[in-house]
């Protein structure tokens, strides 16, 4: 295992300079120029231009660019934005926010979908899996803002059970509503796949054996079903907790959440280079650090698996 664990570390390394490049030469190399966007209709002063260019290093190749976010990526220098204000500072309000946030839509879509995907898929083409299909099509198609203004009206203004936006509340009860609508596209790809992978593991030769052989439908769901089934789910999972804090946009919008995703949003409109790209690279290891963790995850669903 800690080789295994040392070797899937090194192999981060490529990616994640791979991925920070792209990124960086993406918004770096956009045509335009943030600089002189800064003054407006009016313009600034060619003096001044060439003053904020050189504190922001926009005056140097592409090359030392990057070179120059890489050592502050690596001390923990992101640079600061136009207004002054340092990108870590912003990052380190942010952040917190949006991880409880996307932590809470984890949970939501794992316990909710994983268990009705269980139950759909053991009762395949019964009423209750026929709902369950209907009720994962509607969430799919259904767009997240529509969800999320349906919740504030029912369970916010209607029933009163939920605060209908959430501000400097930054609670457990005050997230509990976006963290809903942030699962709900998730919530029904993990219903849906569950449910598949269930079904045929269910009718799997294995598994009838281990029924053959006299263990208990307790047993057998799981020793057998559940632990080949998750695999997948698991990696979706996985995978799915960058998304979400990559795509809370909309729903910190309706909510009036001051997280990373109105960071992304704001850095995008006021053309600060240095905003997108920080969020973008912490990001980036979000999902490393996620994949890692399904990969060791691996281990313990499947028996079959083995780090060398």
């Amino acid at each position: 295992m800690p080789r295994y664990i040392g070797r899937r570390l090194l192999q981060t390394i490529p990616v994640f300079f791979g991925a920070t490049f792209l990124i960086f030469a993406m918004v770096y190399l956009m045509p335009g120029d943030p600089v002189a966007a800064l003054g407006g209709d009016r313009g600034l002063d060619p003096a001044v231009q060439e003053r904020i260019r050189a504190e922001y290093n926009l005056d140097k190749p592409f090359w030392m660019q990057y070179l120059l976010y890489i050592k502050g990526v690596l001390t923990l220098d992101f640079g600061k934005t136009f207004s002054g204000r340092p990108v870590f500072e912003q990052m380190a309000h942010a952040f917190p926010i949006t991880l409880r946030l996307a932590l809470m839509a984890i949970i939501i879509e794992t316990v909710f979908g994983i268990t009705l995907g269980i139950i759909a898929g053991m009762r395949k083409g019964k009423w209750f899996d026929s709902t369950i299909l209907v009720f994962s099509m509607v969430l799919i198609s259904v767009p997240t803002f529509v969800i999320g203004f349906l919740l504030q009206y029912f369970v916010g203004v209607k029933w009163g059970i939920l605060p209908t936006t959430v501000g400097t509340d930054h609670s457990i009860r005050a997230l509990l509503m976006p963290a809903m609508v942030l699962a709900a596209v998730s919530l029904a790809y993990i219903i849906r796949l569950t449910r598949q992978s269930i079904s045929e593991t269910a009718g799997a030769d294995f598994v009838r054996t281990a029924r053959a052989k006299g263990l208990t439908s307790g047993a057998v769901m799981g020793r057998h079903i559940l632990r080949n089934s998750l695999i997948p789910v698991v990696t979706f999972i996985g995978a799915d907790l960058g998304a979400l804090m990559g795509g809370a946009i909309v729903t910190e919008g309706i909510f009036g959440i001051n997280g990373v995703g109105g960071m992304l949003w704001n850095g995008i409109i006021r053309g600060e280079p240095s905003s997108v790209v920080s969020i973008t690279t912490a990001l980036v290891l979000v999902y490393i650090v996620a994949n890692l963790l399904v990969d060791l995850l691996y281990a313990v669903l499947d028996p079959r698996i083995r780090y060398v």
